[in-house]
Parts: structure tokens; sequence; C-alpha cells
């Protein structure tokens, strides 16, 4: 299996974590629940990767696949960022856009769902590859902020 920047940054900082490969379907409607589906997990524990734009800002927000990102709980002014943008500054693929080993590391943000389970997933940094870790592992990780920043049904 190919290393990634995010798998190489879960190396060097000698956490746990393991890989999910799948065989990625590109007609899929949504790179997360696929993974899910694919891989057999509670999709509540599979989080997406999303880049906003926040006060003019860059920023990273893991959210459930199940879920939306409830922009306002970002900022007053957030949007989603353009997709060429998010590709440049992460230095992944949309569906492939990890929050670990950015090429340029963005401030993020974590739901707070994600500390109700011992793991969770997120991108790897390719289409079908996810990695599972301790939340509190990404956390440290990215510095993420905590908070409830998911919205609709869970």
């Amino acid at each position: 299996m190919a290393s990634t920047p995010a798998i190489a940054t879960a190396q060097r900082a000698g956490v746990r974590f393991e890989l999910h490969e799948y065989e990625h379907d590109p007609a899929a409607e949504s790179y997360g629940l696929e993974a899910a589906e694919k891989l057999g997990v509670d999709p509540a524990r599979v989080f997406k990767t999303l880049v906003a734009s926040c006060d003019g800002t860059l920023c990273i927000a893991c959210v459930p696949v199940t879920r939306q990102l409830d922009l306002k709980a970002l900022g007053k002014r957030t949007d989603m960022a353009d997709v060429r943008d998010a590709e440049r500054a992460t230095g992944y693929v949309t569906g492939g856009i990890s929050p670990l080993g950015q090429r340029r590391r963005l401030p993020t943000h974590l739901d707070a769902s994600a500390l109700e389970h011992e793991t969770i997933l997120v991108s790897a940094g390719r289409r079908g590859l996810q990695i599972e870790l301790d939340p509190r592992d990404l956390v440290r990780l990215t510095e993420a902020r905590v908070g409830p920043i998911a919205t609709g049904i869970s």
C-alpha cells in the first residue's frame, strides 16, 4: 500500500492507526458514505474532511459523513472553499483530502461527536483509503478545535 503524507504524519508522530483500503467507485455520490458502506463501519465514525473559507482564511472542518457542516459554527462569514483552492492548499484531491499531512497546515475544527468514539476514520490522503485512529490523537496532531460544528440528522 502506497504511503501518503497523512500516513507519514501519523507514523512520525508514533500514533496507533490502522489503514482501510477499498475499491473507490467514481460514480459514488458520497465519498464518506461509500467508505462506511464498503468498510462495514458505522457511518457516525467516518468523518469527512471539508475545506471552508472562514473570514477569508481557509480552514478544515471534520464532521460525520451522515451530517452536514454548520457553516455558522465556524464564523460569521464562512463558505465552502473553492475546490481548486482546497486542493492547492492541502495537496490532496477532493474525496481524498485528509486532515493530516497537508501541504500547508490549515486551522482544523473537529465535531465534538468524534470524542464519543474510541476510534474514527478520516481520509488517509487518497480516494479509497481511510486511516482509523483515536480522535484524541487527531486533535493533538492537527491542534484541532473541538466543538459542535455538525448539523442535520445523525
